[in-house]
């Protein structure tokens, strides 16, 4: 078992699975095909995670070798806050997140730039890109729209395939319908309060991972992120803050963890790992600390930085 993160062997057992019900595309053309699975649990934040660093951690980062998809080049994330439980948001979720969102990749920003010295366009095994490849750039915001989709109840248990399901119908909503804009773009499918999303709860061992599926129109990048204050302080809730200014230190914390490993490891698997299939976050979920943005200030955890072989907030 790895530090903060559950063995991948278990993690993607449910990768590869054949789930068909009928897909968000072949309804609207009337037909039936397989709808989207997901390719498993990567970059899991784990309920309780206050684990410091050990030495195994010790262990930097190398490329895995993906082509086109392995990190993300240019980060645009899209908020799907799913349900129409959604119509009630007594502690301004939606809000917060947006804001938090909003202030990432903009020049304030130094913590979101830690990940722009990995790339892709190298040798498999590289450990420092240097100037070589293709590395992520941050030149804005890298918040790119928000959908409240209540059209229905979200499920209060809902599948891993339904979840990946979503993300898709929130990729079609906002228009990203083929391969080329899905390769920058992070879908964060975020589920209210009271629902287990994946088998989500206080004892599941995990808050919040992410994971790709393969849509009609190509391949897409999502993020399962529960209502992760439901946890409490196992999910990071006044885990940097206290009291009522604490109460969503959890949502940033643990967004901002799938966040940076997305961009790092886009595709999951053919990105930045350590020898024991750790992502950039899984090794530094103990270190944290409040960022100021533009949009507010905001708890979240370091991330692995090669050059330092360390966690850095910057």
């Amino acid at each position: 078992m790895t530090i903060g993160r559950l063995p991948r062997a278990a993690l993607g057992a449910v990768a590869g699975a054949v789930l068909l019900v009928a897909g968000a595309s072949a309804a609207l053309a009337g037909t039936t095909a397989p709808a989207p699975v997901s390719d498993g649990r990567y970059g899991v934040y784990p309920v309780g995670s206050t684990a410091a660093i050990g030495p195994a951690a010790v262990d930097n980062l190398t490329f895995r070798g993906g082509t086109t998809g392995a990190v993300d080049l240019n980060p645009r994330v899209f908020l799907i806050f799913w349900g129409s439980q959604w119509r009630t948001d007594t502690l301004h979720v939606q809000t917060y997140l947006q804001n938090f969102v909003k202030g990432l990749g903009t020049t304030q920003d130094s913590w979101s730039r830690v990940t722009s010295q990995y790339c892709q366009g190298v040798p498999r095994g590289t450990v420092n890109c240097g100037t070589a490849g293709q590395h992520p750039k941050f030149t804005g915001s890298v918040f790119a729209g928000s959908f409240t989709d209540t059209a229905a109840a979200a499920p209060n248990h809902a599948t891993a395939a339904q979840i990946a399901q979503e993300a898709v119908r929130g990729a079609q909503h906002f228009g990203n319908t083929t391969q080329a804009p899905n390769l920058n773009a992070q879908y964060v499918v975020v589920s209210p309060t009271g629902t287990h999303p994946d088998g989500f709860n206080a004892g599941a061992g995990f808050c919040a991972y992410h994971s790709s599926t393969k849509a009609s129109f190509g391949r897409i990048a999502y993020t399962n992120m529960p209502y992760v204050r439901d946890a409490g302080r196992g999910c990071a809730t006044n885990s940097v803050n206290a009291g009522a200014a604490g109460q969503l230190d959890g949502f940033s914390v643990v967004e901002g963890h799938e966040y940076a490993e997305s961009v790092t490891d886009f595709f999951p698997g053919g990105g930045w790992l350590d020898s024991r299939g750790a992502e950039n976050g899984d090794k530094c979920q103990a270190p944290k600390k409040n960022i100021t943005l533009p949009t507010g200030t905001f708890a979240v955890q370091a991330t692995w930085s090669n050059k330092m072989s360390g966690c850095a907030f910057s």
